[in-house]
C-alpha cells in the first residue's frame, strides 16, 4: 500500500502582498501631501492621534507577549497575539488614514534640541513603517503556508522592526501631542 500523506498546497500570496503594500504606502504618501478636509466634522478629530498611540501601544504589548510565547514554544499563544497585533495595527491604520484625511500635518513646536530627536524618531518611524507592511505580510503568509523555516528566518527581522515601529509611533505622539 502506498503512503497517502498529503502535503498542503502552498498559496501564492505575492500578488496580495505587493498590492496591499503598494496601496497602503501610496495612500499614506498621498494623504501626507493633502491639505486636510475643509468641511465640518461631527467629532473632535484630535482624539484620533491619541487612538493611534493607544493602538500602537497595544501592538507593542501584543508583540512582546507573542515573542515571549514563541520563545517558550507556545505556538498557539504566539499565533493569537500576532493576530491581536495585526488587528491593533489595522485599527491604527484606519484611525491614521482618517485623521490625515481630515487634518493637515502638525508641526513640531518644541525646543530645537528636542526637534532633532523628534525628527530622527519620526523619519526612522516613517521609513520602517513603510517597510514593515510587506515584511509583516510575508511573515504571516509564510506561517499560513506552514513554511516555518522561512517564517522564522524573516520573523527575526520583522519582529524587532515591528516592535520599533509601534514603540516609535507612541513616542512620536508623546512628542507632538502638545502641538495639536
Amino acid at each position: 500500500m502506498q503512503d497517502q500523506t498529503v502535503t498542503p498546497r502552498k498559496r501564492n500570496y505575492k500578488p496580495f502582498i505587493i498590492t496591499v503594500s503598494i496601496v497602503i504606502n501610496v495612500l499614506v504618501l498621498v494623504l501626507s501631501g493633502m491639505p486636510g478636509y475643509q468641511g465640518d466634522v461631527p467629532f473632535d478629530m484630535h482624539v484620533l492621534p491619541m487612538l493611534n498611540a493607544i493602538f500602537n501601544s497595544f501592538t507593542f504589548v501584543f508583540l512582546l507577549i507573542a515573542f515571549i510565547a514563541i520563545i517558550k514554544k507556545k505556538v498557539n499563544v504566539h499565533r493569537g497575539f500576532i493576530y491581536a497585533a495585526f488587528g491593533s495595527t489595522s485599527l491604527f491604520l484606519m484611525t491614521y488614514v482618517t485623521y490625515h484625511f481630515l487634518a493637515e500635518s502638525t508641526s513640531f513646536g518644541g525646543p530645537q534640541w528636542l526637534a532633532y530627536i523628534y525628527y530622527f524618531i519620526l523619519i526612522s518611524h516613517i521609513v520602517l513603517a513603510a517597510a514593515i507592511v510587506p515584511l509583516v505580510l510575508i511573515t504571516v503568509t509564510r506561517a499560513w503556508n506552514m513554511d516555518y523555516p522561512k517564517h522564522r528566518k524573516i520573523a527575526r527581522w520583522t519582529m524587532p522592526l515591528w516592535l520599533y515601529v509601534s514603540l516609535t509611533g507612541v513616542l512620536v505622539y508623546v512628542l507632538i501631542s502638545p502641538y495639536y
